[in-house]
């Protein structure tokens, strides 16, 4: 059986803050849950991986400057 994650475990994660993951999913940029328990959303590894992996914003610091 694969295990759920919660906002705090997917924070971790990532490596930020769960309030991050929260404004994640408020802009609509996070995937929807694949669950819910407790009223709470909760996420597989797979998912966030994948999201993760293609998120957008992440090359700009690649040999690239901000404008």
């Amino acid at each position: 059986m694969r295990q759920l994650l919660d906002t705090a475990a997917v924070a971790e994660m990532l490596g930020v803050k769960p309030a991050t993951v929260h404004q994640y999913r408020h802009r609509g940029t996070f995937p929807a849950p694949d669950a819910t328990f407790a009223g709470r959303p909760g996420w597989y590894a797979t998912t966030i991986r994948e999201w993760a992996a293609t998120r957008p914003g992440q090359d700009w610091r690649k040999g690239r400057t901000r404008s």
